[in-house]
């Protein structure tokens, strides 16, 4: 098949568009480096520099390539920016998608599958681990805005008969990941910690998150393209994990002689977050394969060969 990985050049979406790769698909890349590196493409994909808003330079690339999956990991994705900038958030994941969803429907792409967020759309958590029933109450702009895309998504599916699958991710980790942003613990401590730099753990790091590796986020990707019919798929460990206990383990991975510092809690930060998996392994046989541990030591060899 011909996949269009928008965002491909970030970190996700360039693990993804790997893996259509290897199993044998024909993919093109769209990214406009805002944040992910031209490094991270695969050197068999086609890659695009295009900006999702930028609809009539979009319309050329649906129109001049026979697409048929759209897989849509581009976005603004920083929770803390988007409390700070809503607008912008807004423009980037809300327009941004619906221009890929009107192209989508004009060249009949055969399906839309959708990067969403399982951390941020339920808001805090009246049940743990959180399944897909959960009541969705997001406390950020951008778990709004991830929310929001998925209506529309329901929407087209209904009216257009736009077949779809939404992945609402954990906290995604692993190799790639970019360190020097505001979004992704793991990297970010990683990274200071081989520099012998100071980590800094905004609150009281009793926040929990679920740290999913990327190889087994990407599984879901892959597994999605054979899904029979639209769904909204959780992409979680089921194990929660506070960011305390993520600062010892990858310290003592790294054997970093910091100390544990704490700074003030951010704005629009969720205190729990852990979902069940329960679903897209009864209905697509997914399950996480690796472990925190793993995925930690995995994720600083990545950061220590990158030095």
């Amino acid at each position: 098949m011909n996949i269009l990985v928008t965002g491909g050049a970030g970190f996700i979406g360039s693990h993804v568009a790997d893996a259509y790769l290897s199993a044998g698909h024909s993919v093109l890349v769209l990214d406009d480096l805002s944040s992910g590196s031209k490094e991270n493409v695969p050197s068999e994909a086609k890659f695009f520099q295009v900006d999702i808003r930028d609809d009539e330079t979009l319309a050329q690339v649906f129109g001049g390539q026979r697409i048929e999956i759209v897989n849509h990991h581009a976005a603004q994705m920083d929770v803390r920016k988007s409390v700070d900038d809503p607008v912008f958030d807004a423009s980037v994941n809300i327009v941004g998608s619906l221009n890929l969803l009107e192209l989508s429907l004009k060249h009949r792409v055969r399906k839309f599958i959708f990067a969403s967020t399982g951390g941020a759309i339920y808001g805090e958590q009246e049940s743990f681990p959180a399944d897909e029933q959960h009541p969705l109450r997001p406390l950020s702009p951008y778990g709004i805005t991830k929310l929001a895309v998925e209506q529309y998504l329901y929407y087209y599916g209904q009216v257009h008969g736009l077949s779809y699958v939404c992945l609402r991710y954990g906290n995604v980790y692993g190799p790639r990941q970019n360190p020097y942003g505001e979004a992704g613990v793991v990297s970010i401590f990683a990274d200071k910690m081989l520099k012998l730099e100071q980590p800094i753990i905004h609150g009281d790091g009793n926040q929990t998150r679920d740290y999913v590796y990327v190889d087994d986020a990407v599984r879901a990707n892959v597994l999605s393209l054979e899904c029979p019919h639209s769904d909204v798929f959780n992409i979680g460990s089921g194990v929660e994990t506070d960011v305390n206990i993520i600062f010892q383990k990858l310290k003592s991975i790294t054997n970093a002689p910091c100390a544990e510092k704490h700074g003030p809690r951010k704005k629009g930060e969720q205190l729990r977050s852990v979902l069940s998996y329960r679903k897209i392994c009864s209905m697509l046989g997914w399950s996480p394969q690796v472990n925190i541990d793993e995925g930690l030591r995995r994720t600083v060899a990545f950061f220590s060969q990158k030095r």
